[in-house]
């Protein structure tokens, strides 16, 4: 499964969120820790590891930029 999570530079900070999933948004001081935020609801939701979830750059837009984060859904 893939799904888009979007990272946007805010001025106190980034915030990130995942547009298929509603309420799955976040904020952090930087890029870093709001992946892993959302990686953490990734894994208390979805019940997939962390580690199980690849997290490829796919491009930037203006002041956004766009993630693709890959795994399958059948982990379990």
């Amino acid at each position: 499964m893939v799904i888009d999570l979007i990272i946007k530079k805010e001025l106190d900070g980034f915030s990130a969120r995942v547009p298929s999933i509603k309420g799955w948004e976040t904020w952090a001081e930087n890029e870093d820790k709001a992946i892993d935020k959302i990686l953490d609801m990734t894994e208390f939701y979805l019940k997939i590891p962390k580690n199980k979830v690849l997290v490829d750059k796919a491009r930037k837009e203006d002041d956004e930029i766009i993630y693709k984060l890959v795994f399958d859904k059948n982990v379990l």
